[in-house]
C-alpha cells in the first residue's frame, strides 16, 4: 500500500527546548537548545500517532552561527542573523549543527541514531538540501577525504567562470549598505567581493538581501545569458556528491530549498543519479511559479513540489481576503494531472503562522482549510511542529522581532511545546482544554488521510459547478467535493464562513454515475465529529446538510451494487 505522505516539518534546536526564561536575541548559553538526543522514541511515537509518516529535520545541517563550540569557532558576527545563524546559511554541507548534540565530538553519531530512531518509528526523514547558496564563509572540517571546499581552486580575477564555484565582483570590496564591524572586535573582510544569494550580482547588496550567503555558480554567466553544462561544472559534481553522502546515512529525502534559482539542466542530470543508487529517495521542491511546475517534474525529475503560489495563496485569501471559495476550484484545475506531486501546507518556516494575528487569529479556524488542503489530493501534506497546539508565534524571539513567524534565526522555547513536550513526557496533563482539543483535531484529520482509501488514493469530483447558482449552497463560503473509489465514497464539505450553513447540496448524475453512488435516503456518521446525518442522494432530489461555522463535516456514501 502506498501511503500519502503526511510531513511533520520540526526544528530540533526549538522543538525541545525547555528554557522557559529565553531572552530576546539570547545566546546560546542564555537560551539554550534542543538536541538530537531529545527526540526520543517516546517523542516521535507521539509525532507518529498524529498520523504523520515523515518527519523534516529543518536546521540541520551546519550553518554559519555567532556561536562558537569545542573546536568549531563562532563565525563573523556581522554576516550572520541572529544569535543562532540562519539554516540556510551552510557553512559545511558534510557536518551537521553542533548545537543540536550533547556531545559535540560525536554530533554525526547522534545524527545517525536519531535517524535509526525515526525509522524504527514507521517514519521517513527529509533534510534540506540548499544548493543555490552557501554562507559567506565556507569551510568543511569533515569533508571525505578528497573532497575540496567550494570556491577553494577559484580564479578570483573572472566575473564569471564555468569551473568556479562563486561569482566574483573582481577588484571591488563587500561593501553593503550597513556596516560591517558593528559586532564584535574583528571586521568582515571580503575582497573580491562575491554575489550574494538572492542573485544580487553586485558588491552593495542591501540589508534585506540575503547579505549573510553568497551565489553559487551552475555554469550559467548573468553577463551575457550563455550556458556552459557540458562538461559537467565543478559544482554539479559537488552537490551531487553531497546528495548521495546523506542518502547513504539514510536519509529518505531532500526538500530543495528555492530549486528555481538553479539550472533546472543540474536538476535533469543529478536526481536520476542518485535515485539509480538510491530509488527510494525522495525529492521535494520549494517553488513558486505555477509555469514551472510541470517542466520541475517532467525535466527536473522532481517527486513532489510546493504548492504555495496556487492553493495556500487562495486558501490564505478566502480566510483574509474575502476571495470566494468558489476560486478552490481553479486551484485543483491549474495542476490538473499532476495534483498527487502536489505538497500542500497551512504553515512553514516562511510563512505565518496560521493562528497568528496576521492570518485567522484564531487557531480554531482551521478546520476547513485545513480538510481541503490535506484531502484535495492524493499528494502530501505538511505541518509545521506546533501547528497542532495552535502556537501563533506572538513572541519577539530576536533578529526577526514580532513577525507572526516562529524564530528561524535564533535560540528560543515555545511555552505551547514546552508544556506539551514536559521533559519529555509528551503529556496532554499541560495543555489547554482548547489545545487537547486542537490536537485531537489533527490527529483526526491526518490519521483519516491514511485510513481511508478514498481520501489515500481515490479519484476527486469536485461538485461546485452545480452549485454555484444555487439558492441552498454559498459557493463563496463553501466548498464541496468528493472521494471515492470503487468500495468507498466520501462526501467533504467544508464551511468558511462565520455562521453556520444550512445547505442544499446538488449532486449531479455525473458524479453518481462516476463514484457509484447509490440513491435514495441514507444515514451517516460524520467521520470528523461523529454526528448523524439523515440525507438524501439523487439527480433530482437536494441533499440538505448543516454545518458549523468555519467546519466541515464528512460522510460516507453508500454505494450501490454495481462495480465500478
Amino acid at each position: 500500500m502506498k501511503e500519502k505522505l503526511i510531513i511533520y516539518q520540526v526544528f530540533p534546536r526549538i522543538f525541545t527546548n525547555m528554557n522557559a526564561n529565553c531572552v530576546q536575541g539570547g545566546t546560546y548559553e542564555q537560551n539554550g537548545s534542543g538536541k538530537f538526543n531529545d527526540l526520543s522514541p517516546k517523542v516521535l511515537k507521539s509525532v507518529a500517532d498524529l498520523g504523520v509518516n515523515c518527519i523534516w529535520l529543518t536546521g540541520v545541517i551546519e550553518m554559519a552561527t555567532k556561536t562558537a563550540f569545542p573546536g568549531i569557532p563562532a563565525d563573523n558576527p556581522n554576516v550572520v542573523k541572529g544569535e543562532a545563524g540562519s539554516p540556510y546559511a551552510i557553512k559545511d554541507y558534510y557536518d551537521v549543527a553542533p548545537s543540536l548534540a550533547e556531545d559535540v565530538e560525536h554530533r554525526m553519531e547522534e545524527f545517525e541514531a536519531l535517524v535509526k530512531r525515526i525509522h524504527q518509528q514507521g517514519m521517513k526523514v527529509i533534510i534540506d538540501f540548499v544548493p543555490n547558496h552557501t554562507a559567506r564563509v565556507y569551510h568543511s572540517d569533515v569533508a571525505p577525504a578528497g573532497v575540496k571546499d567550494f570556491g577553494n581552486d577559484d580564479d578570483y580575477s573572472k566575473f564569471f567562470s564555468a569551473s568556479n564555484n562563486y561569482y566574483y565582483i573582481v577588484n571591488q570590496q563587500f561593501s553593503p549598505d550597513f556596516p560591517l564591524d558593528s559586532e564584535g572586535t574583528v571586521p568582515y573582510v571580503e575582497f573580491p567581493a562575491k554575489a550574494t544569494g538572492n542573485d544580487c550580482f553586485t558588491a552593495f547588496c542591501h540589508r534585506n538581501d540575503w547579505y549573510e550567503t553568497v551565489k553559487l555558480n551552475y555554469g550559467y554567466d548573468p553577463g551575457d545569458h550563455s550556458r556552459h553544462f557540458d562538461p559537467a561544472p565543478d559544482t554539479w559534481l559537488k552537490m551531487l556528491h553531497i546528495l548521495r553522502f546523506w542518502a547513504k546515512k539514510g536519509v529518505d529525502g531532500f526538500r530543495c530549498d528555492m530549486v528555481f534559482m538553479v539550472p533546472q539542466e543540474f536538476w535533469h542530470w543529478t536526481i536520476p543519479q542518485v535515485k539509480k543508487d538510491y530509488p527510494d529517495v525522495v525529492f521535494i521542491g520549494e517553488i513558486y511559479d505555477v509555469n514551472l511546475y510541470r517542466s520541475f517534474l517532467d525535466y527536473c525529475h522532481f517527486d513532489y513540489l510546493y504548492d504555495k503560489v496556487n492553493l495556500y495563496d487562495t486558501l490564505v485569501g478566502i480566510e483574509k481576503h474575502n476571495i470566494s471559495a468558489a476560486q478552490l476550484t481553479s486551484c485543483w484545475q491549474r495542476v490538473d494531472g499532476i495534483g498527487d506531486s502536489m505538497l500542500n501546507f497551512l504553515e512553514n518556516h516562511d510563512e505565518v503562522r496560521f493562528a497568528s494575528r496576521e492570518y485567522a487569529d484564531d487557531p480554531a479556524k482551521v478546520v476547513p482549510s485545513l480538510v481541503v488542503s490535506s484531502m484535495i489530493s492524493r499528494g502530501p501534506f505538511m505541518i509545521y511542529y506546533g501547528q497542532e497546539l495552535g502556537e501563533m508565534a506572538h513572541d519577539n524571539e530576536g533578529f526577526a522581532g514580532d513577525n507572526n513567524r516562529s524564530t528561524i534565526f535564533d535560540y528560543w522555547s515555545y511555552d505551547t511545546l514546552r508544556r506539551w513536550y514536559d521533559g519529555g513526557k509528551c503529556s496532554a496533563l499541560k495543555l489547554t482544554r482548547h489545545e487537547r482539543w486542537l490536537r485531537n483535531l489533527y490527529k483526526r484529520v491526518l490519521t483519516m488521510c491514511n485510513s481511508h482509501r478514498a481520501i489515500r488514493e481515490g479519484s476527486f469530483f469536485d461538485l461546485m459547478y452545480v452549485n454555484l447558482r444555487h439558492d441552498g449552497f454559498n459557493p463563496h463560503r463553501q466548498y464541496a467535493f468528493l472521494r471515492y473509489t470503487e468500495d468507498e465514497a466520501l462526501l467533504i464539505i467544508a464551511n468558511f464562513d462565520n455562521k453556520e450553513a444550512m445547505l442544499s447540496l446538488n449532486i449531479p448524475e455525473l458524479a453518481i454515475d462516476m463514484a457509484g453512488l447509490a440513491s435514495g435516503e441514507q444515514r451517516s456518521k460524520d467521520l470528523l465529529w461523529g454526528k448523524e446525518y439523515t440525507f438524501s442522494v439523487g439527480s433530482d432530489v437536494e441533499t440538505r446538510l448543516i454545518v458549523g461555522a468555519h467546519d466541515a463535516i464528512i460522510l460516507s456514501l453508500k454505494k450501490n451494487d454495481r462495480k465500478l
